[in-house]
Formats: C-alpha cells, sequence, structure tokens
C-alpha cells in the first residue's frame, strides 16, 4: 500500500519528458464516488491520501508555452507507474509504448513477446508510458492540459 502511494506521488513530484520551452506541472487524483444527503451520489476527484488495488486514478498534466514566441513540433511523454494499470485518455490522440519507450504507436499496433518467443497483440495493462504529440502551434502564453487514467494494481 505504501510503495502505491509513494509511486504517485513520486509521480507528481517528477516532471514528464517534454519538447522545451514547455512548463509543466503534474498531479494525480483518486476519483470516489460519494454520497450526498439527499441519497444521490456524485464522483469526485480527491488527493490520493489511501489507494487500493482496483482504484481509478486520474493524472492531470498542465502544459504552457513559456517562451516569447510560438513553439511548434511539441511532445508532452509520461511513464506511467508500475503499481498502474494504464486505462486510457480524455482524447484519444496519445500514442504508447509497451516497452519503456523504444517504440511507439497505437495500442492496436503493438505487440508484446510471449515466454515462448511468439507475441501478443499489447493491452492497456501493457503500457509503460503514454505520449503526446501536440501538432499544432501554440502561441506565447498559451496553456492547456492532458489527461489519462489509470487503476491501481
Amino acid at each position: 500500500m505504501m510503495k502505491i502511494l509513494s509511486a504517485l506521488i513520486a509521480f507528481c513530484l517528477a516532471v514528464p519528458a517534454f519538447s522545451a520551452p514547455l512548463e509543466l506541472a503534474s498531479e494525480v487524483f483518486v476519483e470516489r464516488v460519494q454520497k450526498r444527503a439527499d441519497g444521490s451520489t456524485a464522483t469526485v476527484l480527491e488527493a490520493p491520501k489511501l489507494v487500493v488495488p482496483g482504484d481509478q486514478l486520474v493524472f492531470v498534466v498542465r502544459y504552457k508555452n513559456a517562451s516569447a514566441q510560438p513553439a511548434s513540433k511539441l511532445s508532452v511523454t509520461n511513464p506511467i507507474p508500475r503499481a498502474v494499470a494504464f486505462s486510457g485518455t480524455a482524447d484519444g490522440t496519445e500514442i504508447v509504448s509497451v516497452d519503456g519507450g523504444k517504440n511507439w504507436g497505437t495500442l492496436a499496433q503493438l505487440k508484446v513477446p510471449k515466454a515462448d518467443g511468439a507475441f501478443r497483440q499489447a493491452l492497456p495493462s501493457d503500457v509503460t508510458h503514454v505520449k503526446w504529440n501536440l501538432n499544432q502551434t501554440l502561441a506565447a502564453g498559451s496553456a492547456g492540459k492532458l489527461v489519462f487514467r489509470g487503476v491501481v494494481r
């Protein structure tokens, strides 16, 4: 339990890899369902004080062009904590790696070696890194956010 929480805290403190001149900030939240006084429920995002296997996590990477000039051909790469199984992004524009960032593609394009030397189709739980290529020019001072989800293993 503490290893999982430590990994999530380390993620929040680590700055994802990026192409300069981006400023980046990372946050992670646990998605919880809370019961309201009227009996209805609401989904809320909380700081990850305690996480257990099966908890749904939301990772947010905020970016900003910190230069005085427009920037293009930018990318943001995030490792997936080992204690977390990747479960997708908010926009579906990402590419992923299942081998520590050596090879990239959509999940449907990637294969994972099996013990017998054959290959199988990669699964979301195989993802080690997620990467977004920001295919637009980002004006000076412009900002945005990237969101991906995971499940605590």
